[in-house]
């Protein structure tokens, strides 16, 4: 007769083939909640999807905007440089003097400091955001405007920039004020959440709003962070005596696109 050893079962063990288990596990049910989950995770994918091809035709839509605009824009400076000129030329032919049209804006650089300054000039100076040395701003030109920069004079040089300068000045020096903070213009994106109500969407929208002092200057100007530019190069001639008497602050007019040149 047969004898089993200690610890041992006289019978052998079944084994189950992996055929015989799988019908069992496709037919046991899946937990609610994994369904939920599931059905979760696939409508936020599709959101996620949906959203990224409406930010993408955004985009695009965005881009071809600032196009166009830009072209717009370099017609319209064309436009008015050619009509500048045909109507200097028709004074000349004519023996007659041409007057050149008046500025609208003014590019103010501070270059003195504040020792002695008295509390006049001190509130003319902040009120017009020059609170640095070689700090810059563009100022519209107005009967207001206009005395305030003749408080402030002594300690000033100004004049009105061309169309070079505004666009180096911005491009090179150009940072906005995003929730008091100091951003550099590295995007068009920035612009377009702080102005995109005012029409502004990009940095030739930004120029051509300072350079045509437009509907929305204020908006424009207030939004740029005053430029901080370096010491000129070559230096200045003489601070303490204006401009007329061969010295470096008052209004320069034209001629302070140089003096801007050299501090960019």
């Amino acid at each position: 007769s047969t004898q089993s050893t200690w610890g041992q079962s006289s019978t052998p063990p079944v084994k189950m083939s992996k055929n015989a288990a799988a019908p069992a596990a496709a037919n046991r049910p899946v937990p609610e909640l994994h369904l939920k989950r599931q059905q979760r995770d696939l409508k936020l994918a599709g959101a996620r999807l949906e959203q990224l091809k409406t930010k993408k035709v955004a985009a695009k839509n965005t881009r071809r905007a600032i196009f166009k605009s830009a072209e717009k824009y370099v017609k319209e400076y064309r436009s008015e440089e050619k009509n500048l000129i045909r109507l200097r030329r028709q004074a000349k032919q004519a023996g007659n003097f041409f007057v050149e049209p008046e500025a609208k804006v003014a590019f103010v650089v501070r270059i003195r400091g504040i020792n002695g300054v008295s509390p006049q000039i001190r509130k003319a100076l902040q009120l017009l955001r020059l609170r640095q040395l070689h700090n810059g701003v563009f100022v519209k030109l107005n009967s207001a405007s206009i005395n305030m920069l003749r408080i402030v004079e002594p300690y000033v040089a100004y004049g009105y920039p061309n169309l070079k300068t505004i666009k180096e000045l911005i491009y090179k020096r150009g940072y906005g004020k995003v929730d008091k903070q100091r951003i550099p213009l590295s995007d068009n994106a920035i612009i377009e959440k702080a102005l995109g109500q005012f029409n502004i969407i990009s940095v030739e929208d930004l120029i051509h709003e300072i350079y045509t002092v437009g509907p929305h200057f204020k908006e424009a100007n207030n939004f740029l962070w005053p430029f901080k530019l370096s010491s000129p190069r070559h230096g200045f001639e003489i601070k303490r005596l204006g401009f007329a008497q061969g010295g470096d602050w008052g209004n320069r007019q034209e001629k302070v696109n140089e003096l801007v040149q050299r501090m960019i």
